[in-house]
């Protein structure tokens, strides 16, 4: 028996000295705690995310790229009618480059409050550039103490070159099992205090001048993964396996999940890298032909296509592709441009394997299929996706953005999900029935001056590395008018987003302009819930249009801030009393 109690005792001591250690850090102050959300200091009514939370997953945080998730407030208390949901994914789903308006929780709320007027709707975004996988994962315990009636998923570009990705600069480990464990052991002050010692012995991840360039300048480590190759079979292992993980954890809590297929630009963005083309095959290769001369014999063109499979040259098949393009074969040419898509070796687009596990998880783990990648299809020219709805080689524009969020919006219509849908909003092309058909896409939560500040955002991203071999200086064109003038002047950081938005206010009231005007007032409130003077104003504009519904969702909102000043509070009741009437 003495034997065994020593025993115990030698087990157990050494795991008290290392919780008496994390007890003495904590209360000392030393290591932090990166929560998903947190209280909001200005209205303790709501929760709001962490802006930093990709802190939390490395030591060393100056070698770290400057990415963080754009602030998104919920109630700290849902409401018994409330619709929650909450989307993850990495920089297509928060919005890139446009921010927030753009990404998949604005333009679902926006459409979804319309939807819904009598209920109050909340579209929590925990989406951050690239993110991947684990962050998913990690994020998802406390996703689900918040009580989402259903989970959004837009993820799978990162898995190759994002953060913890398998050819990353970023990497934590190779396999995946230690990589989790890694994350999860930085939840203890004392790991990190560990870690903070070990970065100081070694370099930083990046150097100081590295700073300024792009973060996909910066984090591609292999710039050349095979297709087949051991380490492009170790990117979809981490992806299936995180998923796998992921799903079933939403589907023990009785979480809904709809997961979306991937969209990559194939007509507009020619590969990354490519092994070169054979030089038979240069010499033989026709000249580009116009669409009143096609070629006499096109078993010419066949040819090629069976020496590019053979060749595996991701140039080889996008040249292919267009000249396919051109002779109208637009089926043929979609396949050579998917084939330079899955040959292309930097790996900054998914390959088409990522699509089908999305498609075998959401079977197995009875998640909602969205079709993305087909909606984009159907509304692309012959087919072939390009530059039409994306911005380079996966982001999309704004007609983009708002057709991923169509996509969402309706999976949720047909599920039936959140609510009766007596009242769907239609989207741009959709016949009218209840609501003019246009009204979604006219309220689109995204004003001009930011949809030209995400434009300059591309110029700059294509001005360095893997858009050109080294940086270039970047020249923005002279602003043509007042809303490009600010939209330039945002990207500069002469102007922070709310006196961005505050000046459209005053420029749309001078102008004449209701429909801006409401759109930009219920912009600020919806980025804003806790604020009750924008909430108030929304409310207003919105009684004078006769959209009592919605008015007295924002009227409510006013009501829950901490403290109203007695002017204020006047506006409150007399609106209250104008919709009481």
């Amino acid at each position: 028996m003495r034997i065994w109690l020593f025993r115990a005792i030698a087990l157990t001591l050494p795991l008290l000295v290392l919780l008496l250690a994390e007890l003495a850090l904590r209360a000392s102050g030393a290591g932090h705690n990166w929560p998903l959300f947190k209280v909001n200091p200005a209205n303790p009514a709501y929760r709001v995310t962490e802006t930093d939370i990709v802190k939390r997953y490395f030591a060393n945080s100056t070698a770290l790229p400057t990415v963080k998730m754009e602030p998104s407030f919920f109630l700290a208390d849902k409401p018994a009618n409330g619709i929650r949901l909450v989307v993850q994914g990495g920089s297509t789903a928060a919005g890139y480059p446009y921010g927030a308006g753009a990404s998949l929780a604005a333009m679902l709320e926006q459409r979804l409050s319309r939807t819904f007027p009598q209920q109050r709707v909340e579209v929590v975004n925990t989406a951050l550039a690239a993110v991947n996988s684990y962050t998913l994962l990690d994020l998802a315990d406390e996703i689900i103490a918040i009580k989402p009636d259903a989970v959004l998923i837009y993820a799978g570009h990162n898995e190759y070159l994002g953060l913890l990705g398998v050819g990353s600069n970023y990497l934590a480990s190779q396999s995946p099992a230690i990589t989790r464990l890694l994350i999860s052991l930085r939840q203890l002050h004392s790991f990190q205090l560990m870690e903070q010692l070990y970065q100081q012995l070694n370099q930083p991840l990046q150097a100081a001048d590295e700073n300024s360039r792009t973060f996909m300048a910066r984090v591609a480590r292999d710039k050349a993964i095979t297709l087949g190759s051991a380490q492009f079979q170790a990117g979809l292992d981490q992806f299936d396996s995180n998923l796998s993980r992921l799903l079933a954890k939403y589907q023990r809590a009785g979480i809904p999940v709809y997961i979306s297929t991937l969209v990559s630009n194939l007509a507009g963005q020619p590969p990354f890298n490519s092994k070169p083309i054979p030089e038979a095959a240069l010499s033989q290769l026709p000249a580009v032909t116009t669409a009143d001369k096609p070629l006499a014999d096109m078993t010419v063109l066949d040819a090629l296509a069976a020496q590019a499979a053979r060749a595996g040259s991701a140039d080889f098949h996008y040249l292919l592709g267009q000249h396919y393009q051109q002779q109208g074969m637009h089926q043929q040419a979609r396949a050579q441009f998917l084939l330079a898509k899955e040959h292309d070796l930097l790996r900054f687009r998914a390959p088409e394997a990522i699509n089908q596990l999305i498609r075998e998880l959401a079977g197995r783990y009875n998640a909602t299929l969205v079709d993305t990648e087909a909606a984009f299809i159907a509304n692309s020219a012959q087919g072939i996706v390009g530059n039409s709805l994306l911005l380079e080689h996966l982001h999309p524009n704004v007609q983009g953005y708002f057709l991923l969020a169509d996509s969402f919006y309706k999976a949720l219509g047909r599920n039936r999900a959140v609510g009766s849908w007596q009242q769907p909003v239609p989207a741009t092309l959709v016949p009218a029935t209840v609501v003019p058909a246009k009204i979604a896409w006219q309220e689109r939560p995204i004003t001009p001056a930011e949809e030209y500040a995400g434009y300059l955002r591309i110029l700059q991203l294509k001005a360095d590395y893997p858009f050109r071999p080294e940086p270039q200086q970047v020249q923005f064109p002279a602003p043509q008018n007042v809303q490009q003038q600010w939209g330039q002047a945002y990207i500069e950081g002469k102007l922070d987003w709310l006196s961005l938005q505050n000046r459209n206010v005053q420029y749309y009231h001078q102008q004449g302009d209701g429909d801006m005007l409401l759109k930009t007032l219920k912009i600020i409130a919806d980025a804003l819930p806790h604020d009750a003077n924008a909430n108030l104003q929304a409310a207003q504009i919105l009684l004078k249009a006769g959209r009592q519904g919605e008015a007295k969702g924002y009227l409510q909102r006013a009501t829950l801030a901490p403290q109203v000043s007695p002017q204020v509070q006047q506006q409150l009741q007399q609106l209250q009393g104008a919709l009481a009437r």
